[in-house]
């Protein structure tokens, strides 16, 4: 070959080099959207309108060193973990280079949540992630903007980024709380106030919380500082520091029926662990906001929480899997950190209320790194246990407690004495939800003030917070965090729950799951015996005294 010619041909090769980055595309793994169920298309978004999205990035080094078994779990501090688990520095570089190139500004980096915010106008942003945008009015509720199919992205992001979060704001979650009906207050006059709930389950005394934050998730709703003072004062016990934390946006706006969610929340936790701190996240119920809101909790800083509280969840399979992905991310970052993280595990028995007559569970409370909750009909008589059976009142239209075995994460190996059935459906060695349980039933339900009225409330999202209490308690006790408490329950014997033998959370007669002896698929290992946790833990940390989390 003439020598000009090949030095030509190898100019032109690297100057197409040079012109052409980014062009090659590939699908991002689990990105696709279903077209929303029971919304209808209603037009094209602006393309001059600016969207923030939240772009996930692959750990460095690899998964962080938690394993599922107590003897692996090794824990790191808020200062260490950027260095081993955040995100790299050629990652993020990278990133910057691609919303160069498709007109997006980089509105924040975080080493170490490993995210990148990007903002741009609707068109360039379908254009950089190869989608289109519409917006969307369901039957009920406010128009969200969405997409339906998959992402793309760069070849040379492939692998880079886990998840992009916030081009679609459709509504993911669901409060699970339950008001009782008024009519059912003639059925019975067993309520409680949560701190005689958490002495009914023998939670430690000459504790109160003090050196702990406990986070609460909420997407949506608000509470009211008087509401809380004059709730607190009602019961004789100090009205514990609450403070609201907005993130993509979110507030503390009272004035929704979400209210009820977030004063349960606060008043469970905060009557039982009055001494602790409390910082309420509030995020918008989208997939981004909620794992943002998570990620920022279990990242946060300055307030540390040492056990976060999350009573918000939906059907595994309406969430994609990078949601799910960057979500369970989360939770193993709380993990590494030793930061628990309590979830609840719905309210709409073993079809979580999908409607489509089969089996589901609900996440994150199925993520392998959250202590699902699950729900029990508690009954008491002279301050003591009279009788305690798996929550369903699904016959009344009252709920049931969420359980059975996931579809999308496979059985733990803290779980793998427990019995937990083979996914009946699928055929999958999936994780069993719930772990744990609790008081949930509304019939037997929480005395709680809601927007100046008394209410009575119930739902697995009073157990999320009732074990949350106990969790900071532990620490307090302990002087320090039990962090993630998972393979050490299921280490600690029956002798520390109680075992919930009768009922079922089969709300469709698909004929699953019922309780027994051990742990199932209605109320998990069974509800806590709190001292009794306690000792056990002490007996295998050598913990005692007081102390603060990291």
């Amino acid at each position: 070959m003439d020598q000009g010619i090949h030095w030509s041909l190898r100019f032109k090769t690297e100057e197409e080099q040079r012109r052409m980055p980014f062009e090659k595309r590939v699908t991002l793994p689990g990105s696709h959207r279903p077209a929303p169920l029971n919304a209808q298309q209603v037009g094209a978004v602006e393309p001059k309108e600016t969207v923030l999205v939240t772009l996930i990035l692959r750990r460095r080094g690899g998964h962080p060193a938690v394993g599922m078994d107590h003897a692996r779990v090794v824990r790191v501090t808020h200062d260490e973990f950027p260095h081993r688990y955040g995100a790299d520095a050629k990652d993020t570089a990278l990133i910057e280079r691609f919303a160069h190139e498709f007109q997006l500004t980089v509105a924040d980096i975080s080493i170490r949540k490993r995210q990148v915010l990007l903002a741009g106008t609707t068109a360039a942003l379908e254009k950089a992630f190869g989608t289109n945008l519409f917006y969307f009015q369901p039957r009920t509720g406010e128009k969200f903007r969405g997409r339906t199919g998959p992402l793309t992205i760069p070849s040379e992001l492939e692998g880079v980024v886990i998840a992009v979060l916030g081009l679609d704001s459709r509504p993911v979650a669901r409060a699970h709380f339950r008001s009782r009906p008024a009519a059912a207050g003639a059925a019975t006059s067993t309520t409680f106030n949560p701190p005689q709930v958490a002495a009914l389950y023998n939670y430690p005394t000459g504790v109160n919380g003090s050196g702990q934050t406990i986070g609460i998730i909420e997407l949506g709703g608000g509470y009211s500082t008087t509401d809380l003072e004059t709730y607190f004062s009602g019961l004789g016990v100090p009205t514990p520091s609450v403070t609201a934390v907005s993130v993509d946006g979110g507030v503390n706006s009272p004035g929704s029926q979400a209210d009820g969610e977030v004063m349960l929340d606060i008043e469970v936790a905060g009557s039982i662990a009055p001494g602790a701190n409390i910082a309420v996240y509030f995020a918008p119920n989208t997939d981004q906001g909620f794992i943002d809101a998570i990620t920022n909790a279990v990242h946060d800083t300055t307030r540390k929480p040492s056990v976060v509280s999350i009573s918000w969840g939906g059907p595994e399979d309406s969430w994609t899997q990078q949601s799910q992905t960057a979500m369970n991310a989360a939770l193993q970052d709380a993990a590494t950190l030793g930061v628990t993280v309590t979830v609840a595990a719905g309210d709409n028995g073993s079809t979580d209320g999908a409607g489509d007559g089969k089996l589901h569970v609900d996440f994150p409370a199925s993520s392998p790194y959250a202590l699902a909750c699950g729900g029990t009909t508690l009954q008491a008589s002279s301050n003591a246990i009279a009788s305690e059976v798996v929550w369903n009142e699904i016959a009344n239209n009252e709920g049931a407690t969420g359980g059975g075995v996931s579809i999308v994460f496979a059985l733990p190996s803290y779980q793998s004495s427990a019995g937990v059935p083979l996914q009946p459906e699928a055929n999958f060695v999936g994780r069993g939800v719930p772990d744990v349980a609790g008081n949930a039933d509304p019939s037997t339900g929480y005395n709680v003030l809601v927007d100046g009225q008394a209410q009575i409330v119930g739902g697995t999202s009073a157990v999320a917070p009732l074990w949350a209490a106990l969790v900071a308690l532990l620490n307090q006790q302990l002087g320090t965090p039990v962090g993630f408490l998972n393979p050490k329950l299921y280490g600690l014997g029956e002798s520390v729950f109680q075992d919930i033998t009768s009922g079922n959370n089969d709300d469709s007669n698909l004929g699953y799951y019922s309780a027994g002896a051990g742990w199932d698929a209605c109320t998990g290992l069974g509800s806590p015996n709190g001292t009794a946790i306690l000792n056990m833990l002490s007996s295998t940390t050598g913990g005692s005294g007081s102390g603060s989390s990291q």
